[in-house]
């Protein structure tokens, strides 16, 4: 599976520890679809009808993984859901997940198009 990742799970950031051991394919850019929100110690991606193309990072990531990081993103009490994005070139071909922030954005800074 393909994820990517435009947060805390990046290289050299805090948790890039859980992507040890998986293939790193590039850096890439979202399709202008999304704006990314400060949620205090990390960011949240949502989609937006006046977006900016985000930068982050490509990751080919075995099930093991994935599953980690869906523990790690709290997808079971649903502070975040993985699902397709579309990504700008050399990426925007096959499936891509990255992990979409689901709580309520009122109020929270706009972080730009990079963590």
């Amino acid at each position: 599976m393909r994820v990517f990742v435009y947060g805390t799970l990046k290289r050299g950031q805090c948790r890039a520890r859980f992507l040890t051991g998986q293939q790193f394919l590039g850096e890439g850019r979202t399709a202008p679809n999304y704006r990314m929100v400060n949620c205090g110690e990390y960011p949240g991606l949502i989609d937006s009808s006046n977006g900016l193309a985000i930068e982050g990072e490509v990751w080919e990531v075995d099930q093991p993984c994935l599953a980690e990081l869906d523990r790690e993103e709290c997808l079971d009490v649903g502070l975040y859901a993985r699902r397709q994005i579309q990504l700008q070139a050399p990426h925007n071909q096959g499936e891509i997940e990255a992990y979409f922030y689901l709580g309520d954005v009122r109020g929270l800074p706009d972080c730009g198009s990079c963590w």
